[in-house]
């Protein structure tokens, strides 16, 4: 019993340390692919490549380990301290969440919530992106949709390899005891890694100058790992490694496959308006005597 003991816990470090830093460079993929890479994918041919895409993102992310480099530290060693510490006091946090918070009602709140994060919402709304942008000819709409698309599979495909691999069972299994190698499906969160990464790709591709929009993504996102761990779906450390995975997929997919002519074409637009003989000069107005301020509107034809 001890040797097989043994055995499992030098498989879990194993496991554990190939899966941080397969998480921190996937983040950071985009900087050692970029020799690799080919050039964004142009805006016609978002639907002919998506197969072709997908193959090459997976062997990109899969091998995204061996390109780890310097800068990487910025992100690893955080997101190694973090992962270790959640992984040690997993069957802790478990415990005190049934032992203060053991609620019915709370499970189904957050159980219910956290299927925001689910692939048939997740994927509705790329579903949904894509058509609006197709029918009005909106290119980026269009490409937001594909995009989307493109990092839920590319996360289901990691995921569904690290959940085979890990077969680690879910908390409700066994009094939360969360081991690996035992049949089970927990580890990571498929529902954080849906959630990150959709919002990853709606925040680069809207939330470029809208710090309120990136808030509300990100934040909706982080609330979907949360109530995965408060509805006892998940352990912690399995919604915050699926939410780095989520990111990271989400990020090095719109790195790579953006389209960087869709914001010289909306740049363009705006200057060409700010131009216009219809959009008036403005100048601020200020009356130092009278105390009066506001603003004066001027066109010329």
């Amino acid at each position: 019993m001890q040797t097989i003991r043994l055995t499992r816990v030098v498989a879990e470090v194993t496991l554990s340390l190939f899966l941080l830093l397969l998480c921190s460079s996937i983040s950071q993929a985009q900087e050692p692919l970029a020799v690799e890479s080919p050039s964004p994918t142009p805006e016609t041919n978002i639907e002919k490549n998506f197969i072709k895409n997908i193959l090459s993102d997976q062997k990109a992310i899969w091998t995204a380990p061996f390109h780890v480099n310097r800068k990487d530290r910025v992100w690893a060693l955080p997101l190694t301290g973090a992962a270790l510490t959640l992984w040690a006091t997993d069957r802790q946090t478990e415990a005190e969440l049934m032992e203060h918070g053991d609620n019915l009602q709370r499970f189904r709140v957050s159980r219910k919530f956290s299927e925001t994060g689910s692939v048939y919402a997740t994927g509705t709304l790329a579903g949904t992106f894509y058509l609006v942008g197709h029918l009005t000819h909106n290119a980026r709409a269009r490409e937001t949709g594909i995009l989307a698309a493109e990092a839920l599979v590319n996360g289901a495909i990691v995921g569904s390899a690290l959940k085979l691999a890990s077969q680690r069972q879910r908390p409700p299994v066994d009094n939360g005891s969360g081991e690996f190698f035992d049949g089970g499906s927990s580890f990571p969160s498929g529902h954080a890694i849906n959630a990150w990464s959709v919002a990853t790709i709606l925040a680069r591709e809207y939330g470029k100058d809208r710090t309120a929009l990136k808030i509300a993504l990100y934040g909706t996102a982080a609330a979907v790992s949360i109530t995965r761990y408060t509805g006892r779906k998940h352990f912690l450390s399995d919604t915050l490694i699926g939410s780095a995975i989520g990111y990271g997929i989400g990020r090095f997919v719109y790195d790579r496959h953006h389209d960087p002519s869709l914001d010289k074409k909306e740049s363009s637009a705006i200057s060409k308006v700010l131009r216009s003989k219809y959009f008036p000069r403005v100048a601020p107005d200020y009356g130092p005597r009278t105390g009066t301020y506001g603003a004066s509107l001027g066109w010329t034809f």
